[in-house]
């Protein structure tokens, strides 16, 4: 198990440095606060962390690195819904090795400016 999380923490380090464009540094931390909520599980309940922590995870839920699963259990006649968290190891696999090609050409460059800059700089002008 210890060394099955060693090498899914050194894959989520290179899928955030990859999904996210984080320095090594950050998404070192990053693995480490992930680790440590999850605390060699492999699935944790939604309840038992932290609101910063859990926004963190809907980040990740959202460039597929981390999954959201519900469960529904009838207690004293009401329906209680619990979420838990997981690994969405296939995805963290393609996302360690996956890299980005860019298009250099002067065409590329300006679509990838938002399209937040280009009206406030037209706002300005």
């Amino acid at each position: 198990m210890y060394v099955w999380c060693q090498v899914m923490n050194t894959l989520l380090m290179k899928a955030l440095k990859n999904k996210f464009d984080m320095s090594a540094d950050d998404a070192r931390e990053l693995t480490k606060t992930v680790e440590s909520v999850f605390n060699g599980n492999a699935e944790i309940e939604d309840m038992s962390i932290d609101k910063h922590v859990r926004s963190i995870f809907y980040e990740l839920q959202r460039e597929k690195l981390l999954k959201l699963r519900r469960e529904e259990i009838k207690e004293k006649g009401k329906i209680i819904r619990k979420f838990f968290w997981s690994f969405d190891t296939d995805s963290i696999k393609h996302g360690a090795h996956y890299q980005q090609v860019f298009d250099d050409s002067p065409e590329a460059l300006y679509k990838r400016i938002p399209r937040n800059a280009w009206l406030l700089h037209s706002a300005n002008t």
